[in-house]
């Protein structure tokens, strides 16, 4: 065999074009190396980057920490499965425990299963919960509720718990067992539970900040009132924190901890490993003692290279104190893009912010942000998503603003 050759650009667009399945509407970009809050491409153009991977990369690109552990960790054992015990799986879980119990009303034991994604993290939690009411004796309870504006994932039973319709209609027959209630609307819930059809509900599945659907917040009144009302009905409460875990919201490692509530569930991903696929869903021992041997699996899931990589971006974001800078950094980013041109509103918490524009201008604003060296987010034709990583400073934050400034009235002519 001879040597691998690296294709360039253009002929990488062909390859995709001709050997890969068009699920995205691909940028006309391809990044090959970053280190810190910066992206560099194919060309040598260097670009600021305010997604993240999808809100992943918490510490940044290529942290040092994290790409030394990756490195030494893929020499010595990458998998062997989860028929063995893995050095560093319980010290994970144990770590994930403890970022969990903080700023709770009471401290718990949560246990952890690993897995590969956001999606299947959400899958195994609507599978615990499905089991839990087995064990309880409420083997015909297994509705889950969900949110209206929500995003789950694209597995049939996530997308069956999406409160999307566009996402979920080329797709149908969905799994059953799924029903609709309304964000920041306590009434939602309860009529629904209380009537005859809600007596075999056994969870509730929410976001505490929808992202997919524009970065819409669940009000702390919302989460503590569905808590109470959920906690006296034997109904479990599943918090879908793929997004906005890890310091993401600012200050707490979750962003349930900022209404002090305690949830049965809570699913992961995205931040937790920087970019090694991994996902988890946590839950309190008692309902996580509903699994047993043989009920629930992966491959992949919780394997040397990701426990590892998981480690060390946890140790990272302790170290440099990610949450308050991302609580800082994020009340100065949000009054700076309340500023802004033909912007109507500014919604999230911490680092994770969605920008609405009075104009259906966010396609165009996020393609001319990309020419002048800014990698942005849409997620519909008048609203931007920002997800940086949370090493993302004040001065990282002037440069998009100057370059917004300009780029808005530009779209908007």
């Amino acid at each position: 065999m001879g040597v691998l050759m690296t294709p360039d650009f253009e002929q990488e667009k062909e390859l995709e074009n001709q050997y890969v399945m068009h699920t995205y509407g691909r940028k006309p970009v391809e990044f090959v190396e970053g280190h810190g809050m910066k992206l560099v491409d194919s060309e040598g153009k260097e670009y600021l980057d305010f997604l993240a991977g999808i809100a992943v990369l918490g510490v940044g690109h290529s942290h040092p920490k994290v790409v030394a552990a990756i490195q030494e960790q893929a020499g010595k054992l990458i998998h062997v499965s989860n028929y063995y015990y893995a050095n560093g799986r319980g010290e994970l879980a144990k770590k994930i425990n403890d970022l969990m119990n903080v700023n709770i009303p009471e401290e718990q034991v949560f246990q952890t299963f690993f897995a590969n994604s956001g999606a299947e993290a959400n899958e195994g939690a609507i599978k615990l919960a499905r089991r839990y009411a087995d064990m309880v004796g409420k083997k015909d309870s297994k509705k889950i509720m969900y949110l209206n504006k929500s995003f789950h994932g694209r597995t049939l039973a996530t997308l069956a718990a999406t409160g999307q319709p566009a996402k979920q209609d080329i797709f149908r027959p969905l799994p059953d067992g799924f029903v609709a209630m309304e964000r920041n609307d306590i009434d939602s819930f309860t009529s629904y539970v209380d009537s005859p059809d809600g007596a075999d509900v056994c969870a509730v599945i929410l976001e505490p900040i929808q992202g997919e659907s524009g970065v819409w917040p669940c009000s702390a009144e919302f989460l503590q009132a569905l808590r109470e009302e959920t906690q006296k009905r034997g109904i479990l409460m599943i918090l879908d924190e793929v997004q906005t875990g890890f310091f993401r919201c600012g200050t707490y490692p979750f962003c349930f901890q900022h209404a002090g509530i305690i949830p049965d569930i809570v699913t992961l991903a995205k931040s937790i490993a920087s970019g090694i696929p991994m996902g988890a869903f946590v839950a309190r021992k008692e309902v996580a003692q509903a699994m047993q041997p043989g009920d629930h699996g992966s491959t992949f899931g919780g394997n040397q290279l990701a426990i590892t990589a998981s480690l060390a971006t946890i140790d990272a974001m302790i170290e440099e104190n990610v949450g308050q800078n991302a609580e800082e950094v994020g009340t100065y980013l949000k009054a700076k893009l309340e500023g802004l041109p033909d912007v109507t509103e500014v919604r999230g918490m911490g680092l994770m912010l969605g920008v609405q524009f009075a104009h259906p201008i966010a396609v165009d604003v996020v393609m001319k942000g990309l020419d002048e060296g800014l990698v942005l987010n849409y997620t519909g034709e008048d609203t931007m998503r920002l997800l940086p990583p949370l090493i993302c400073s004040k001065d990282d934050v002037d440069v998009l603003i100057e370059k917004l400034q300009e780029i808005i009235p530009q779209v908007l002519a």
